[in-house]
């Protein structure tokens, strides 16, 4: 296929945009190209998206006139080559699990105690890059499938003083302090010179830009006013002004730059959950492939600590998924055949093998960061009419300018100079940048700090509407709640609460599975400390066993309790009636006898009830939208006062608002 002969939707990854005048320029050169259409810019998400009529203008002919304006172009989701070797292939459950008793989101029976489920975590520092039997370590943790750079500009990643712009305003600014200091201690004449040097260094590239706008037929830009100005400025002596009004614009479009790139943290932070590569199964043979050519059908091998590189089903295995990357829920659920799982989560401890079930452009993770760059390019009212207004305005202004530098001299006998001077003070007065930039950095503020806190909000129309709205919606897990189970419950059985928290921390000593952080702090703020212990194992889907000062012990769900003989009737009750509040209960036990039970859950903020509050008292209602089971959503949001939707994926959330 010729470049004209490409016709449909395209995308590309543009660089260097740091404001909305720097999409208006792109957007507005591609239009001039026959047979675009719909193009879609977005500085944040720095995203080109536009419509291509066959037989007229190419891809290729996109990407010239991007780059003549003085941006970086390049097809958006281009990945490196496949990066493979060979090694055997492993079991599927080859290692050490720990596993914990939790609410029910597998397949289990229907009675009391068959919705609970095992919240599984390894002993074997599964944060760490597993390896394989050959001794080849993965760095497969980072990385993002269908939204990466392909040709990353050279100054990604770098400091802003490392920056090509960065260096500028350092030279330019140092020429100045320097300038300045010979005018004072030294020769003026000497001074002029090194401020004409600091002038035209500053102005240079941003003449560039200006002239590369009007060859695609942009005369009107802020690049042109202060080239014109900076120019202007010299040819009636004032240097020392036109160098300090160039080094301010650059210090602008540094600070620009940098909140721009703060707000495509977040963007970047959601396609880094997704691993770059992946351990292809086929015929017994394990081969490692870019996780962006995962095809559907495919078998996957995950390996404990590792995060999943594609949206598919458990073919072989159990282990506990941590879906927190994806859904914000701290306690991770545990999985077997058939169930699904999702891009970016993370296998808590035992091996798996996965049927990839969708292409990785299509995965959970790439679809919440479409969600987002639909976001950022959905433009406000506002915005939209800062944006007409600026196109008017900048030739008005520039117009302005030329009648007051020419018209008193010309018709009025007054002083060349001097108006010449007056009318390049009114094109920097009149640069409308901060005008056209306030809207759209307030929005994208916004969205950039609301991505942060979870909170996705579909662009700027949305955030103008705020004022207006009758009911708000609320992630639960880091919003209403703080984000990590806490004990709340301690019921002794047999003996005392020290001899209770001492079993429990010893069996969970090690562990960093959410569950055993909780009963191992509260252990420690009581001041009791872990009984010795060894050959820690885990029991899948019911609980952790361990040799507690030579006894076995165990801390698991009240089913397995029961099934032991351990948890007698009223036991069995206590557990039922706690977790019907939304508690995770887990019953410490040793030889046929119980210690007693523990329960946990992720418990509201201190000021959620009364946020909650407020805005009843302005008329609004709240919703709780929860990846969480019903149960728990329930009992959050009957603590809280408001109503509730549970078990829900984020594309669930956006649908349900």
């Amino acid at each position: 296929m010729t470049a004209n002969d490409t016709s449909g939707r395209h995308d590309w990854t543009v660089t260097g945009m740091d404001c909305a005048a720097c999409a208006t320029k792109i957007t507005t050169a591609l239009e001039r190209l026959p047979g675009v259409a719909d193009v879609q810019v977005g500085v944040m998400s720095e995203r080109l998206s536009l419509r291509l009529e066959a037989g007229t203008t190419g891809r290729q002919e996109v990407e010239t006139t991007v780059k003549k304006l003085g941006y970086g172009i390049a097809p958006k989701g281009q990945s490196t080559g496949k990066r493979k070797f060979v090694m055997p292939a492993t079991p599927a459950n080859d290692h050490d699990e720990h596993d914990h008793a939790g609410h029910d989101r597998s397949k289990q029976d229907d009675d009391d105690h068959d919705d609970h489920e095992g919240h599984n975590h390894s002993r074997h520092d599964q944060a760490k890059p597993a390896k394989d039997k050959a001794g080849v370590e993965d760095h497969s943790g980072h990385g993002g499938p269908g939204h990466t750079h392909a040709t990353a500009p050279e100054d990604m990643g770098k400091h802003w003083y490392q920056t090509t712009k960065g260096k500028l305003v350092i030279g330019t600014g140092l020429l100045l302090a320097a300038a300045t200091a010979v005018k004072l201690l030294a020769s003026e004449q000497v001074a002029l010179w090194a401020f004409v040097a600091a002038c035209l260094i500053g102005v240079a590239p941003v003449a560039r830009r200006a002239f590369a706008a009007l060859r695609a037929g942009i005369p009107f830009t802020i690049e042109g006013l202060m080239t014109i100005a900076a120019v202007g400025a010299l040819f009636i002596g004032a240097a020392e002004e036109a160098a300090l009004v160039v080094f301010l614009f650059a210090v602008g479009e540094v600070l620009e730059g940098i909140a721009a790139d703060r707000a495509r943290a977040s963007i970047r932070a959601l396609a880094d959950l997704v691993p770059k590569t992946a351990l292809v199964e086929e015929n017994g043979v394990t081969r490692e492939v870019d996780a962006a050519s995962l095809e559907i059908g495919q078998l996957v091998l995950v390996r404990p600590g590792d995060r999943i590189p594609a949206d598919g089903t458990i073919a072989e295995g159990n282990s506990g998924i941590d879906e927190s990357p994806v859904t914000g829920e701290s306690m991770p659920k545990t999985k077997g055949q058939g169930d699904a799982v999702f891009a970016g989560s993370i296998n808590a401890e035992a091996a798996l093998r996965i049927i990839v079930t969708k292409a990785a452009e299509d995965n959970t993770i790439s679809r919440i960061i479409a969600l987002v760059e639909e976001a950022e390019t959905a433009r406000a009212p506002t915005e939209r009419f800062i944006d007409r207004f600026s196109r008017y305005y900048m030739p008005a202004i520039t117009g302005l300018a030329a009648l007051v530098a020419i018209v008193p001299p010309l018709f009025f006998g007054q002083v060349w100079d001097t108006w010449i001077y007056r009318g390049l003070a009114l094109l920097l007065i009149g640069c409308p940048c901060a005008l056209v930039i306030s809207v759209p950095a307030s929005i994208a503020s916004a969205l950039s700090a609301g991505a942060k806190r979870g909170i996705l909000m579909k662009g700027g129309s949305v955030i103008e509407a705020v004022a207006r709205v009758t009911q708000v919606a609320f992630d639960k897990t880091g919003t209403l709640t703080a984000g990590r189970p806490a004990v709340t419950d301690v019921v002794v059985l047999d003996g005392s609460e020290a001899d209770l928290l001492a079993v429990a921390a010893g069996v969970e000593a090690g562990s960093s599975h959410p569950l055993a952080e909780a009963i191992l702090r509260w252990a420690a703020d009581a001041g009791v400390a872990a009984l010795p212990s060894k050959e820690a194992k885990a029991l899948i889907g019911k609980g952790a066993q361990a040799l507690v000062a030579g006894q076995t012990a165990w801390v698991a769900s009240p089913r397995f309790a029961s099934e032991s003989g351990a948890l007698d009737g009223s036991g069995s009750r206590r557990a039922s009636e706690m977790e019907a509040e939304g508690k995770t209960v887990v019953v410490v036990f040793g030889q046929g006898h119980a210690l007693g039970l523990i329960a946990m859950r992720d418990e509201p903020r201190e000021d959620a009830k009364m946020a909650v509050a407020h805005l009843s008292d302005m008329g609004v209602t709240s919703v709780m939208l929860t990846g969480d089971n019903a149960r728990t959503g329930a009992a959050i949001a009957g603590a809280l006062g408001m109503e509730h939707r549970a078990d829900l994926m984020p594309d669930d959330k956006v649908t349900a608002i």
